[in-house]
């Protein structure tokens, strides 16, 4: 073996206590096959199809077998994943009839494409015919095709983060575009730098949400029902245990007031503004691709209903656009996760 500092530097090893991968030579492995599981079952449950008053829906995956791993070799990343997978479904006609039936993907691999998956649809012994069927098997078979589809590239842009490091020579990733030239903002200006005596000029309809960069923003307001209490409810949104449970990823959240929190892979990241225990959470609360230290203000508001918690969401300062994206990612990331995750009664979107 070539000594420290000789030879060709691929294959120099350096004696390191946290057993890094210098230069990305070796051989690395990552098994995602449970987040892999617990996100196809996500993605599945609660597909739904609609016609003419009728409708499908699957309703529980009843088989998921295989695995899932992600493999670095010489910088290079290889995406290994194999499933078989059987759910069961259930049709409504419009008049209130029901049918049920067993839908199966035989072959999800890194081999086959998407477009060429075979997935199966049939109606469950004993039961008549009808029109359901072939509504499943055409657009029922499309919006799971879609989810499992959903499925790979999460695979392939949430948990690829770490897998290629940085080399003795350069970064793991190209360099970063050239930093914008620097922004001045004030109450009614958002300029590039210029002369002191230039005259302010306000963008119309904008806001600056809590602090950061002037936009134009939307506003909207959300309620669902858990099937628990406050307290349990109010525990599950401020404790870093419960968030890495329901998101099925690390994160970091400091449950106290003016404490931050980071979650969903980095794509997430606000702070706790008003925390009244078991009643109400206030926090600022931005997605990352939304312009730098823009943040909205999100306030979650508890009400005991005996058996339930109603939870009212209200949140200002979205920027304009956003609004639909913003609601589905509470419904679909915080609600029905949280749902699904403790059974507070999930209920599908």
């Amino acid at each position: 073996m070539a000594k420290w500092g000789e030879g060709d530097p691929r294959w120099i090893v350096e004696e390191r206590s946290d057993a890094t991968n210098v230069n990305n030579w070796h051989w690395t492995e990552r098994d995602v096959t449970g987040w892999s599981s617990d996100k196809l079952r996500e993605l599945l449950i609660g597909c739904r199809v609609e016609q003419g008053g009728a409708s499908c829906q699957l309703t529980d995956v009843t088989k998921l077998e295989g695995e899932a791993s992600i493999n670095n070799r010489k910088g290079k990343l290889i995406f290994f994943y194999e499933w078989v997978i059987k759910a069961s479904w259930l049709g409504t006609t419009s008049v209130g009839i029901k049918y049920k039936g067993t839908l199966e993907v035989a072959n999800l691999s890194d081999e086959n494409d998407m477009d060429d998956l075979d997935i199966s649809v049939s109606l469950c012994k004993d039961e008549p015919v009808t029109p359901l069927l072939q509504l499943m098997k055409k657009e029922g078979v499309a919006k799971v095709r879609k989810a499992l589809g959903e499925y790979v590239t999460l695979l392939k842009s949430a948990f690829s983060q770490g897998m290629i490091l940085p080399t003795a020579s350069g970064a793991s990733q190209p360099p970063p575009p050239p930093a914008p030239k620097q922004v001045t903002t004030s109450r009614t200006q958002i300029s590039s730098s210029a002369p002191a005596d230039a005259a302010p000029q306000r963008p119309p309809q904008a806001s600056s949400g809590s602090g950061g960069v002037r936009i134009p923003t939307s506003s909207f307001s959300l309620k669902e029902t858990f099937l628990t209490s406050p307290d349990e409810l109010y525990r599950t949104f401020i404790n870093q245990e419960f968030v890495q449970v329901f998101t099925h990823a690390p994160a970091q959240v400091d449950g106290c007031r003016g404490g931050r929190f980071q979650m969903l892979d980095g794509n997430v990241n606000g702070e706790f503004t008003e925390l009244i225990p078991d009643e109400k959470i206030v926090m600022r609360w931005r997605f990352k691709t939304w312009p730098s230290e823009h943040y909205a203000t999100i306030s979650l508001s508890l009400r005991d209903l005996g058996d339930e918690t109603e939870l009212s969401l209200d949140c200002k300062g979205v920027p304009s656009g956003e609004e639909e994206r913003t609601k589905e990612g509470w419904r679909r990331y915080y609600f029905k996760a949280i749902k699904q995750t403790f059974g507070y009664g999930a209920t599908p979107y």
